[in-house]
């Protein structure tokens, strides 16, 4: 698209003609818009190539001894060939000024090639960058965890040596420190300390003969040609990564299976929340099934004693009925004189009641007197029975 606008242009003026006067403001801020994109896009492409050239010139300095000799297991593919051909004609542009400038330029096949390598590169660079991150978060981690436990180590000395030293060792009377202690609390120390050496240094040596015994397996391997190669390599990886697809869609299974688990769970949580208060409502109905059972039992037992008494009621009700029908009112003349001899009986019962008050008093005067001569004879009785006990 460059080319065409530099050689529509390159025409325009030898023709004598700016066709730039005809565009609008607009048109020519949109097209500046658009070359300084292209710009951007081939300023990227140039900044590949270039480190593209610089690699493969480095590669080819370290592998000029010997150029003729390929890389074992590595053939040279069409499309690298047309790249190292486009760059070898980049590199004879100083020297033949005569070819021709469309022959210097790489297809779009070449520069896909050279952006996946590129790619590729990146992606390499990345992974070592993470690689050398993690040996440095996991080396951070080490020291950070050995920090702790020497930390932890120097806490519970620094508490030891307060507990049995500045406490434990304190004489009573002179409220000093007992240099005896101190000195074996120290010795202590040391001997625990050499111990602790003496295996790690034990330790050390069995790692390091562990150490030679699989040195000595990867050169005997090396030596029986059971060392993998890179295509091994490769064809691991690719096995890997299909296991790790697999594990994935396990992980993936495992997951659903696992919503699905919890959905099942909530459901029958749910159920078992509608059972228990279906549960406790049929209890509910059941013991006011049982209280209203007791209540009619009752009921019925009342109702039978109501219906007795409604008998006998009814019965005295027509007895009284009865009464009431056959009563007859009697004659006034016979009324008063019922009520003239009424009269008359109240009277003498009054008249017999005053008469028995007084009789009543007239009898408690003569046991009045009847018990003060009684009293009187049993004293002259007594006054004559001791004279003749004297005269006798």
């Amino acid at each position: 698209m460059a080319d065409s606008e530099s050689m529509s242009l390159d025409t325009s003026n030898d023709a004598g003609e700016d066709p730039l006067q005809d565009m609008a403001d607009e048109d020519l801020f949109r097209m500046v818009e658009e070359m300084q994109k292209e710009n951007d896009v081939l300023a990227t492409e140039t900044q590949m190539f270039e480190k593209y050239l610089k690699r493969n010139e480095t590669k080819d300095a370290l592998g000029a001894p010997g150029q003729g000799a390929a890389t074992p297991g590595i053939v040279p593919s069409a499309s690298n060939q047309d790249v190292m051909r486009g760059v070898n004609r980049k590199r004879s542009k100083s020297r033949s000024s005569n070819i021709d400038k469309s022959s210097m330029r790489l297809n779009t096949e070449q520069k896909c090639d050279i952006a996946q390598k590129e790619i590729d590169e990146l992606k390499e660079e990345i992974e070592k960058l993470k690689e050398n991150c993690e040996k440095i978060l996991d080396t951070y981690k080490a020291i950070m965890e050995e920090a702790d436990l020497r930390l932890a180590e120097t806490k519970k000395e620094s508490y030891e040596f307060d507990r049995d030293i500045l406490k434990g060792s304190v004489n009573a009377r002179t409220a000093t420190v007992m240099a005896e202690k101190v000195v074996r609390y120290f010795e202590d120390k040391l001997r625990s300390r050499d111990a602790l050496v003496e295996k790690l240094r034990l330790k050390n040596s069995t790692l390091k003969v562990q150490k030679k015994k699989l040195h000595l397996q990867l050169k005997q391997k090396e030596e029986m040609g059971e060392v993998l190669h890179e295509v091994d390599f490769n064809q691991l990886k690719i096995e890997n990564q299909q296991y790790l697809e697999k594990i994935d869609e396990r992980n993936q299974d495992l997951l659903r299976l696992k919503l699905m688990a919890g959905k099942t769970l909530q459901v029958l949580n749910s159920y078992k929340k509608k059972l228990h208060t279906l549960t406790m409502e049929s209890e509910r109905l059941k013991s006011e099934i049982t209280a209203r059972n007791d209540l009619l039992t009752r009921i019925d037992a009342e109702t039978k004693v109501v219906e007795v008494e409604r008998a006998k009621a009814e019965k005295i009700n027509r007895k009284l009925r009865q009464q009431l029908a056959d009563y007859r009112v009697p004659e006034v003349m016979d009324y008063v004189t019922e009520k003239a001899d009424l009269y008359e009986l109240q009277k003498k019962v009054r008249s017999w009641e005053r008469k028995v008050e007084i009789a009543e008093m007239a009898l408690k005067t003569h046991r009045k007197s009847w018990n003060q001569l009684q009293a009187g004879a049993n004293q002259m009785q007594a006054t004559q029975w001791g004279r003749m006990m004297e005269a006798v």
